[in-house]
């Protein structure tokens, strides 16, 4: 019982962890468009700091090669060498930015911004007052040697993470406030489902033994019906108590895995739940063939008997329960009211109903779902609003 108890408390149920992930996703997702933003918010303003301060030397360098391009325009008799430096490389442009003269690495260049980095390469971007050999534009280029970025990078990748560290630590916080009310609810919901399934015990073992004793032959058959019905509603609040005992007591037990001969399990089950599918005038269609699995019986039992009375319960009056049974795999199917498309990935879900009228607490198929997650088996749904549905196992 306290094993049970602490794991119930410490484990989040399916429903919970889902609603958890999706409140991490958005989450985290948040985080990193924010850190992006950052990010580019923070190399953009190293960015344009780079550049300032290289503006002060080009800026210098665009005054030396304008006076060096004034004497050349006032001596191009004697001058014809187009004047050069080491610190830079250099360009001049007309009127209509068509190139007179270049020295340039990157020669595509942008006329609308006075400094720009593209490509590595630095442009600094002089409109000239005066005319000196048809000149309006000089651009002077330099290569950018990326200290800069490799330090503003290091920076973003050390800041980013600690910030990354306290977003996560702090969503954790919020995801555990998140998902508070859900859990204790949750842990309300399992006491009071422990606290009835032992006061359903002794009533119900009093009805079903009463009915085993009672002799039939003598009964009216008006009396006989009346008996049927019980024993029905007998069967499935048996049904119910089995999988709350499982729930709050059995599931920690040790498996006592063996070969199952799944015919044989299977025609003792259809047997004990005819009286059930009788009341619902139902039909039953099987094609079985031999078949074995190696794991607990207990647990076995309790995956078809879930599958069956769902198959039974959610089906139509008149209506056909089918079996299939191959080597690797069982299909249980029903022509009762299906489900839409959109509730099948919560129908595994603890406490999920569809169907209100039906009553029950939803965890049959939530059981079904933890057993076969442990034996590794494989659940296939195939289901159709108002037409039925078919279930597969696979191993």
């Amino acid at each position: 019982m306290s094993v049970s108890k602490s794991r119930a408390t410490n484990s989040l149920l399916r429903s919970e962890r889902k609603s958890l992930i999706r409140f991490l996703q958005l989450y985290v997702g948040l985080v990193i468009l924010l850190l992006i933003a950052l990010a580019v918010i923070y190399y953009e303003a190293g960015k344009r700091f780079m550049l300032s301060e290289q503006r002060a030397d080009l800026n210098q360098y665009a005054y030396i090669q304008t006076k060096r391009l004034k004497a050349l325009h006032h001596y191009f008799d004697e001058r014809v060498t187009y004047p050069r430096d080491s610190r830079f490389r250099s360009a001049i442009f007309d009127n209509e930015y068509h190139e007179i003269f270049s020295l340039l690495k990157q020669p595509k260049i942008n006329f609308k911004q006075e400094i720009y980095l593209k490509d590595r390469k630095i442009h600094f971007v002089e409109t000239l007052d005066e005319f000196y050999l048809g000149t309006r534009y000089l651009v002077l280029e330099v290569d950018d040697d990326g200290v800069w970025s490799k330090l503003l990078w290091r920076n973003i990748l050390a800041y980013g993470g600690v910030i990354w560290l306290f977003f996560m630590g702090l969503g954790i916080f919020l995801a555990n406030r998140f998902v508070k009310p859900m859990r204790d609810s949750i842990m309300l919901l399992d006491r009071f489902i422990k606290d009835t399934t032992h006061e359903l015990n002794t009533p119900l073992a009093a009805i079903l033994a009463n009915i085993e004793i009672m002799d039939l032959s003598t009964m009216q058959e008006k009396n006989r019906r009346k008996l049927e019905r019980i024993n029905a509603a007998a069967i499935t609040v048996s049904l119910l108590y089995k999988d709350l005992t499982y729930l709050t007591l059995e599931q920690e037990h040790k498996n006592k895995d063996e070969w199952i001969d799944i015919v044989t399990l299977l025609e003792e089950r259809m047997d004990y739940f005819r009286v059930l599918s009788l009341s619902r005038e139902l039909s039953c269609q099987t094609d079985l063939e031999r078949a074995v699995i190696y794991m607990d019986q207990r647990k076995l039992i309790r995956v078809v008997d879930n599958l069956l009375s769902n198959a039974i319960k959610y089906n139509k009056r008149n209506g056909t329960v089918g079996i299939i049974l191959r080597q690797g795999s069982l299909t249980i199917w029903d022509t009762g009211i299906g489900i839409k498309e959109e509730q099948k990935e919560m129908m595994f879900d603890r406490y999920m109903r569809f169907e209100e009228s039906e009553g029950g607490f939803g965890v049959g198929l939530s059981i079904v779902k933890n057993i076969t997650d442990e034996y590794r088996i494989k659940i296939e749904v195939v289901s159709k609003l108002k037409e039925g549905t078919r279930i597969t196992l696979l191993w």
